[in-house]
């Protein structure tokens, strides 16, 4: 699916602008997201119209109310990588965080990219396997998301108001991203085995 592609490269650039305070590439995922949202409304447009015209039932008629949820997922995956890269240009040339959390974002983000890089993997081949990985995956994260909070709401956090309010969005952002993934995967592994699988829930 051309939409999950362009998601990964939206996350890897912005994983990449936000570690290395790369502004041109922080505005390369921004202009991404545009195309991410064009293509969007184009599937959500197409799912539209075999639903009035064609009418599907059962399989069919789950297949396309799934491809309008994922594509709704995944146009939000793309904002989650550009409020990112945003705040990588808003903070040009200085990072975005202080030096003590710059390795749990870089795992963050190392994480966020490889949930996306299988993701669009398990679209393609629908190898269901990885929906396990993403979530796998996504609980790391959620870890790390906690480990920032504990950080800035310890005693021993230096930074100013700016640092813990970028840090905290920036967790968000990043959680966020990985929740919609094992959302997209959840109604995968459905399609495939009929199973709800509740657990896969964001």
């Amino acid at each position: 699916m051309e939409i999950a592609e362009l998601v990964v490269i939206s996350i890897q650039n912005a994983t990449q602008a936000f570690n290395k305070s790369d502004v041109s590439l922080a505005e390369e995922v921004i202009a991404n997201d545009n195309k991410i949202d064009e293509l969007t409304v184009l599937l959500d447009e197409l799912s539209i119209q075999i639903l009035a015209r064609q009418q599907p039932v059962a399989r069919d008629l789950r297949i396309v109310v799934s491809a309008l949820r994922i594509s709704a997922s995944l146009e939000r995956m793309g904002d989650m990588a550009e409020h990112i890269a945003q705040l990588a240009r808003y903070r040009f040339p200085d990072k975005v965080v202080p030096k003590s959390l710059r390795s749990t974002f870089a795992e963050m983000g190392r994480l966020d990219v490889l949930i996306a890089t299988k993701l669009a993997e398990l679209l393609r081949t629908q190898d269901l396997a990885l929906a396990d990985e993403i979530r796998n995956e996504d609980d790391e994260i959620d870890e790390l998301h906690v480990s920032v909070f504990d950080k800035v709401l310890g005693e021993t956090w230096k930074g100013e108001a700016v640092d813990t309010v970028d840090a905290t969005l920036a967790s968000r952002y990043h959680e966020r991203f990985a929740d919609h993934a094992v959302s997209i995967a959840k109604k995968v592994q459905y399609l495939g085995t009929g199973d709800w699988a509740p657990e896969l829930a964001s």
